[in-house]
This record gives C-alpha cells, sequence and structure tokens, in this order.
C-alpha cells in the first residue's frame, strides 16, 4: 500500500442520480411521516413527533451530506408546523410549546448535522493517518531488508510522495538540485523559492513547474524528488509535507558511499 488512504465512496454514492435522491427523500420523508403523525394527533405528543423527526436528520446526515440533512430539518419544522400544530393545516403556529417545538426541531436537526460532518472528517483525517504511517513503515522496511535495489525503493518512495501530497507525479532525481529558481517543500510545510517562504497549504503547490523534496545525508544533498502537480492546485497541509519530507529522508538510508542511479 503506498502513501495516503483515499477513502472512496460507495457505488451509489459515485452515481450521479444519488446526491439527487437523497435530497428529494429528506424533503419528502419528513412530509410524509407528519401526514401519517396527524391522523393520531390526540396521541402524538410534540416531544414524539420531533424524535421521529430528528430520526430522519440523522439519517440524511449520515449520508456525509450537509445539504440533505439542512433540508430534512427544515422540512421536519414546516410540515411539523402544518400538520401537528394548530391552526392545522396552516403555517402558523399559536401556542407556546409548539413554537418552542418548531425551533427545538430545526435546531437539532442543525446541531446533529454538524457532529456527523464532524465524525466524517475526524474518520477521513485518522483514515490518512493510517495511511501515513503504512507508507512509512514499508518504505522503512525496504530499506531494512537490505537486498531491495535504490532504485526500487526510490520509486517506492515516489508514489508514497505523490499520494500524501496529493500531486500528479513524483520522480527521484540524482545529485544536487542546481535550479535555484525551483521551489523547495520544507518539513514545516512551507514552500522555499528564491529565499522566500509561503506556507504550502495556502498557496500551494506550484502548477506551472515541479516542487522539490530534497534527499540529504548530513549537509550533503544526495538527490531529490521533483513534484508535479500541472493541472491542478494541491494544497498539503502542514501535516502531509512533514510525512513527505519523511519519506525522503529515509530513502537517505537507502544510499551507499556511492552515487545512486537517476531513475527518473
Amino acid at each position: 500500500m503506498a502513501g495516503r488512504v483515499r477513502l472512496e465512496p460507495s457505488a451509489w454514492a459515485q452515481a450521479g442520480w444519488w446526491t439527487g435522491a437523497v435530497r428529494v427523500g429528506a424533503a419528502l420523508v419528513p412530509l410524509v411521516t407528519c401526514a401519517l403523525l396527524s391522523a393520531g394527533r390526540r396521541d402524538v405528543t410534540p416531544v414524539i413527533a420531533v424524535l421521529v423527526l430528528v430520526l430522519w436528520v440523522v439519517l440524511a446526515a449520515a449520508t456525509a451530506d450537509r445539504v440533505a440533512a439542512l433540508i430534512a430539518a427544515v422540512s421536519g419544522g414546516i410540515w411539523f408546523d402544518f400538520f401537528l400544530t394548530r391552526p392545522y393545516h396552516r403555517f402558523a403556529i399559536s401556542g407556546t410549546a409548539h413554537i418552542v417545538a418548531t425551533v427545538l426541531l430545526v435546531l437539532i436537526g442543525v446541531s446533529v448535522t454538524e457532529l456527523a460532518l464532524w465524525g466524517h472528517r475526524q474518520q477521513a483525517r485518522a483514515a490518512r493517518r493510517s495511511g501515513y504511517l503504512d507508507g512509512l513503515l514499508s518504505s522503512a522496511a525496504a530499506i531494512r531488508e537490505g537486498g531491495t535495489p535504490t532504485p526500487t525503493i526510490t520509486q517506492i518512495a515516489a508514489r508514497q510522495i505523490a499520494d500524501t501530497l496529493d500531486a500528479e507525479r513524483c520522480t527521484f532525481v540524482d545529485g544536487p538540485l542546481r535550479d535555484a529558481r525551483i521551489a523547495v517543500l520544507e518539513e514545516d510545510g512551507t514552500v522555499v523559492r528564491a529565499g522566500h517562504r509561503a506556507e504550502a497549504s495556502r498557496v500551494g503547490l506550484p502548477t506551472e513547474e515541479y516542487a522539490a523534496i530534497l534527499v540529504r545525508r548530513g549537509q550533503t544533498v544526495l538527490g531529490y524528488f521533483r513534484v508535479t502537480a500541472a493541472t491542478y492546485v494541491s494544497h498539503p497541509s502542514a501535516e502531509q509535507c512533514r510525512v513527505a519530507v519523511l519519506l525522503a529522508d529515509q530513502v537517505a538510508g537507502a544510499f551507499g558511499t556511492a552515487s545512486t542511479v537517476r531513475t527518473d
């Protein structure tokens, strides 16, 4: 496994109709639910109705679609007002309890949506960190085995660096970087070019040329990884940059006293 783990959506989520279907369902299911509950409104308290409607909001939020979850929350509030609060079958509310219930329904729906999306983001971060660790471990294992040729190790590391930085391509070049105009990606997440520093997460990797990640042993530059992101702008975080530089540092351990082979 190379580099970062990418969270791929399910086959349904990839289908063009999926998002639209989820949002239409988020709008219609609260309507149907409130219409059914209105048939027994004498036995259905506002609290029960709100809890049932919040369930649909939670299910919509579980799809990781903020718009769908918000549609479910607003739809629930509207149809709760229309079917389950006096005056019935009118968009008007009389009674403090029903007003409070409607407002709470929308607020709870929005809160649940943001909480679910936060959980999705945390899961994605954990998966990325696991991918980074797997990449570092596989690179370290290749070096530790000793029998793996240096060009093979640099190719493995190059793939992992490309995945980590969300770049199109990464290749290794033997020898020092001779063009001072080329941007160098540092471990602290900055891009250094002509003495000027900028955060990679803010300015992104260069698109008009490649960025370099130096492979050093002490003060000696053994080579560098040439990272290309030409057709789109990649904005790697400081964490991604640290992992990429650490992968390059590991490659230095694969070098013997003699010069390595150019593998780009």
